[in-house]
């Protein structure tokens, strides 16, 4: 199976440049000696070998009883012949030469409570280690077979117990050295097996889950590389596997990711560009509006009352086209400026919002704000606010031609406590699905046909700068509210208590 190209650790150059220490860039591939499919390869090689050790030791302990039991089998087989015949009339070297066959220095045997010497080259001063090999436990057989494989060759053995159904007890008076020799023989061939065991079964493992689960995450690891190199190339997304497992969740979920950030670059660049647009247009723009301030200027002169009633107005609408024309600008800059917030008088700012309206005849404007209530804001901002709330009530209401269905757009105040919350009603047809969805997302939450959606968007952000939210309470058939919840400014408590002191 191939691993990802390899690539050598990078430093970053800019930071070498600057004069300042260089930091470490990680390679955007793995090599071959790192990947996880040649970790996963060891320690599979590991984990067998360590579950081959763990086999090894009661291999190994049986295999040393088994040993010494073949050994006393056939020193009973030997006693039991001699004990018929005569022990006595066997020469030295024949006894040397069944010794010697059985590898042991004397062979006695146990009958009825009375031991007798049957066969014997020469008696060793003393014996290492007693064997009962009728009752070697396995703890006990592991410990003893360990101590063999690692400390034995110089010892003198004594193994004694019963052989088959025999009544008699054998005894045998030997030395260790060809019991560990055949021990490590034993050994070695064990290692060797099991290193194969383990190289074959970590080539299976291996294959399996290289298919199973590296060979997909390496493909999904290159669709992340290769997307992040071009994420407007729609080619460059994942296509996911139809597997039902975490490797097709992980796909399915990578690919929707890599959708959903194309889409919102793409919503980006449409943000770039109409602040570019704007960008170039501002400038005459201003200009042009300058000139109209000018004129406007010269009908303050005009005596006609009903020129005098309109002329600030269209003053004011003047102003705040300039600060608009310069708001979208910096939406598209994302540099909002903060609110500038004082106490202003809502029911006043609501009647400007109205006056500035292309309320088309048939539509109903309500001020159901009291007199006296006020709200802590910046008035342009929130002028723009509820100008994007009831411009787009009007224009939902005005789509509406039939003569007889109630078209109403009203707007309320409430305080509760520190919080003051304005309400935006209208009888129009509500909004749908996909704008609700996409309430105050840019370019994705219009109600309307042809619309950009940038009204609920900047108004969110204005909102939310003040501390406070914009959230659509109920649209239903006939029936859309939005709610402006604006909290007041918090009092510092040495403003406090300087106001306390301050002289009446």
């Amino acid at each position: 199976m191939s691993e990802v190209p390899a690539t050598d650790e990078r430093v970053d150059p800019a930071k070498t440049a600057a004069g300042t220490a260089p930091r470490f860039v990680p390679p955007r591939t793995v090599p071959l000696s790192r990947g996880l499919s040649t970790k996963l390869l060891l320690l599979t090689i590991v984990f067998v070998l360590l579950a081959e050790v763990l086999i090894f030791l009661p291999w190994i302990a049986s295999y040393r009883v088994s040993w010494l039991k073949e050994r006393l089998g056939t020193a009973a087989a030997v006693s039991i012949v001699l004990v018929q015949g005569d022990p006595a009339s066997l020469s030295r070297a024949a006894q040397n030469d069944v010794l010697m066959a059985i590898g042991a220095k004397a062979i006695a045997v146990r009958d009825g409570g009375v031991s007798r010497l049957l066969v014997v080259a020469e008696m060793p001063p003393h014996v290492d280690e007693h064997i009962d090999i009728a009752n070697v436990g396995m703890l006990s057989g592991m410990t003893g077979a360990l101590d063999t494989l690692f400390f034995g060759g110089n010892r003198m053995l004594r193994v004694f117990g019963p052989v088959g159904e025999s009544d008699k007890e054998f005894e045998l008076i030997m030395p260790d050295r060809s019991l560990r020799k055949a021990m490590l023989i034993y050994s070695r061939n064990v290692a060797f097996v099991s290193l194969l065991i383990s190289l074959f079964t970590a080539m299976l493992v291996y294959a399996a889950i290289d298919l199973i689960m590296i060979g997909p995450i390496r493909t999904m690891t290159r669709s992340m590389l290769s997307f992040s190199e071009a994420p407007d190339d729609p080619g460059r997304i994942i296509r996911p596997a139809e597997r039902s497992d975490e490797i097709g969740v992980a796909e399915r979920e990578l690919s929707q990711m890599q959708e959903r950030l194309q889409k919102m670059l793409s919503e980006q660049k449409h943000l770039a560009d109409l602040g570019l647009a704007v960008s170039k247009i501002n400038h005459d723009m201003r200009n042009i509006l300058a000139s109209a301030q000018l004129i406007s200027d010269r009908l303050r002169q005009v005596r006609d009352p009903t020129v005098q009633a309109f002329a600030p107005k269209l003053l004011r609408a003047l102003d705040r086209a300039v600060s608009y024309s310069e708001g979208v600008l910096a939406y598209g800059r994302t540099q909002e400026p903060p609110p500038s917030r004082r106490r202003i008088r809502l029911r006043q700012l609501v009647e400007d919002v109205q006056g500035l309206l292309d309320i088309e005849e048939g539509i109903e404007f309500v001020n159901a704000v009291e007199l006296a209530f006020e709200v802590d804001a910046d008035s342009d901002q929130l002028f723009r606010v509820l100008t994007n709330l009831c411009r787009n009530a009007v224009q939902a209401m005005a789509a509406d031609q039939e003569s007889a269905l109630v078209r109403r757009l009203a707007v309320s105040a409430e305080r509760l406590g520190s919080v003051s919350r304005i309400i935006v009603t209208d009888t129009g047809p509500g909004l749908p699905p996909k704008a609700r969805e996409n309430l105050f997302a840019a370019f994705r939450g219009s109600a309307r046909s042809g619309g950009t959606g940038l009204g609920l968007a900047i108004a969110h952000e204005l909102i939310r700068a003040h501390g406070g939210t914009v959230e659509l309470v109920e649209s239903v058939g006939g029936r859309t509210t939005f709610a402006v919840t604006i909290p007041d400014q918090p009092v510092r408590l040495d403003q406090a208590r300087s106001g306390l002191r301050r002289p009446a």
